[in-house]
């Protein structure tokens, strides 16, 4: 993978991935109460065939994101448990590397160069699960605002330390 771009996207948005599944699930009760009042009201059939339609459509995309979910806890379950610690606490608590470096008594650059193998053996981890760039890119397609984290971190430098905030990062989840 291309510097682990895949790998830090995946691991950047896994913390709103439970959220916005909750967000399907209170779209798909809206779409739900909304057929029985199709119903009760005599409307046309294709009305009711459309909320049934939406439905399936929330449902498949909260299926797409919980496997998201699962796939990037068993992939950190596979990796070096220190790795997964320096992924974690970087990628899903948004922790500013000073901060890891001391917290693990690593010197700025041994902290930087374990993130480079931690990142890499998450990537390794991802693709022995079967979730390689190509799949990613195409098992996520349809999630708008994870391509755009993506292509985010495809245009930044190597050099430039790539700070997702979290405000950033919740509008571009929910925009979706």
């Amino acid at each position: 993978m291309k510097d682990n771009v895949w790998a830090k996207t995946t691991l950047s948005v896994y913390r709103y991935l439970e959220r916005i599944c909750n967000a399907l699930d209170k779209l798909v009760e809206n779409k739900a109460v909304a057929s029985f009042y199709v119903c009760s009201s005599n409307f046309a059939s294709s009305n009711i065939l459309n909320i049934a339609d939406k439905i399936i459509a929330l449902s498949e995309r909260k299926k797409t994101l919980i496997n998201l979910k699962v796939l990037t806890e068993k992939a950190l379950k596979n990796c070096d448990k220190l790795d997964a610690q320096i992924l974690i606490e970087r990628y899903i608590h948004g922790d500013k590397g000073g901060e890891i470096a001391q917290r693990h008594n690593l010197a700025t650059r041994s902290y930087f160069r374990r993130l480079a193998k931690a990142e890499s053996s998450f990537t390794f981890q991802m693709a022995m699960l079967g979730f390689c760039e190509s799949k990613l890119e195409n098992y996520l397609a349809g999630e708008k605002w994870i391509l755009d984290v993506y292509s985010r971190f495809c245009s930044i430098s190597r050099e430039d330390l790539f700070e997702i905030n979290e405000a950033r990062l919740s509008k571009l989840a929910l925009s979706n």
